[in-house]
Order: C-alpha cells, then sequence, then structure tokens
C-alpha cells in the first residue's frame, strides 16, 4: 500500500495527528516479558530514603547530559558504579560480534543502569545508549560502597533493582525460547499499546519514537523481517501505518496472535 512508509521514516506516534492525551502511566522500564508484575518495572532506587539521604547520595554523584542517540556505557568497558536516571530513556543492549543486537530493556526516570558489578570491577556486558535527550547522575563505585555502608535503604535499593533486572534477563530468555518472533511482535505491540497508547478514531495510536529496528531490537528479529511484518497486518486491517505512526485497529487480533492463534 502506498500510505506504508519506510522503516527509517517510521516512528510509532506524532502529535499532530493524535488528540492531546493525558501522559501515559509512569514506568521505569519498558520491556519484553509476559510477567505482568515486571511491566510496571521496578522500585525507584532513592523511594525508600529520606529527604537528606536522597540529598546526600545525589551530592556524591557527577551529573552527565545526554543527546539521543548519545553512548552512556559501551559493552566491553570496564564496570565503574552506577548510572542513575533522572530524566530520559535509556536503551541497554547487546551486540553479537555479527552486528546483530538484542535490547534487554528501556529504563527510564528512577531507575538506575550499570550494573550488576555495581561496586565497580569486571566488564559491562550490555552497552547503555540514551533513545531521547536524558540526564543521569553517576556514583562512582567506591562512592557508592561507601554509601550504601551509611544508608541501609540504599543496600536494600539496590539488592531490589538488581533483582529485577535478574527478573528481566529470565524473562527475555523465556520469551525468545518459547514464542516465534510473530507471537512476539504481537505481544510487542500489545505492550506498547497498554503503555503508550492513545484513542484514535481509528483505534488506538501508540504514542512512542521507536522505529522498525527499535522493534526487532526487542524481539530477536531483523527490521526487514518486521517490515514485511507490519505491512502484512496492515494489509488484513489489524493494524494502520499513517506516515509517521501506527494505529492498533484490532487488539484482539493481536491477542490472539500472541497466543499462537
Amino acid at each position: 500500500m502506498d500510505s506504508f512508509v519506510a522503516p527509517t521514516e517510521l516512528r510509532l506516534a506524532t502529535k499532530s495527528n493524535v488528540k492531546p492525551a493525558a501522559q501515559p502511566v509512569s514506568r521505569q522500564a519498558l520491556l519484553l516479558t509476559e510477567n505482568p508484575t515486571l511491566l510496571g518495572g521496578p522500585v525507584p532506587l532513592l523511594q525508600n530514603l529520606t529527604e537528606r539521604e536522597r540529598d546526600l547520595v545525589l551530592s556524591y554523584g557527577q551529573k552527565r547530559v545526554l543527546n539521543r542517540g548519545q553512548t552512556l556505557f559501551n559493552q566491553g568497558a570496564v564496570h565503574d558504579g552506577i548510572y542513575l536516571i533522572s530524566t530520559g530513556r535509556i536503551r541497554v543492549f547487546y551486540t553479537a560480534p555479527s552486528g546483530r543486537e538484542i535490547t534487554l530493556a528501556y529504563w527510564l526516570s528512577g531507575n538506575f543502569v550499570g550494573g550488576p558489578e555495581v561496586f565497580g570491577g569486571g566488564v559491562h556486558q550490555w552497552a547503555g545508549v540514551a533513545t531521547c535527550a536524558s540526564s543521569v547522575v553517576h556514583l562512582q563505585g567506591k562512592t557508592l560502597r561507601m554509601l550504601v555502608q551509611q544508608i541501609p535503604a540504599l543496600g536494600i535499593g539496590l539488592i531490589e533493582g538488581l533483582t529485577f533486572k535478574g527478573k528481566c534477563y529470565s524473562a527475555l530468555a523465556q520469551m525468545l525460547g518459547t514464542r516465534s518472533v510473530t507471537e512476539r511482535l504481537a505481544h510487542l505491540l500489545l505492550h506498547l499499546v497498554e503503555t503508550y497508547g492513545v484513542k484514535d478514531r481509528d483505534g488506538i495510536a501508540i504514542t512512542a519514537g521507536f522505529t522498525h529496528a527499535d522493534l526487532a531490537h526487542m524481539i530477536g528479529a531483523t527490521r526487514q523481517w518486521v517490515t514485511i511484518s507490519l505491512k502484512r497486518l496492515q494489509d488484513q486491517g489489524v493494524i494502520i501505518c499513517r506516515k509517521s505512526h501506527i494505529i492498533v485497529c484490532r487488539t484482539d487480533r493481536l491477542a490472539e496472535m500472541r497466543g499462537g492463534e
């Protein structure tokens, strides 16, 4: 269909084509999982600290501002503490020697990235990049160890955050190992509808900026496969690809596909 847009031009929303709506429910993570308890993301790292404790932690941090596409840390680089996300969105992913990528999650404000060796040592198994204008606070490993000794609630927050990330690894492995790529795509589209959906005259518009490549990296597929599959879904009347956004017309059909039907 002539209205279908090339993958490099596709973004899953433009405000000019959907009615203004309330902001989506705040989440600390966007990831591929069948476990509903993981969809809301982990508890923000500093949430259970007192105001004085939060101020103390942040006073030791080094603020960094990143533009969209700027790398926060590289796969294989030496660990040096964690990065607490203040604003924006950080994509954490792995790149194989072949160049293929798989996304673990998109982490949002309140969460931290850079583990699991939060006190330093070892190397990063993943890379982190800002997918929009973002700001983070870097807490070095030695500093973080000292702060944990002073603030037990911070140590508990780190353990809970690392526990959540461990569940993310398991969820991703389970999805990749037991679900077909078609089921994973349907699952992801429904997840995006739930997280970023805004009512539109033709269905539900997904109000977030993800390319075909972004979707492919989340479900373990190629960009070309995602492009072909979205075109097929459009031909079937399940979605509409209109210039720079996707509208989901039939969530019921996506739910059937997610179930292997």
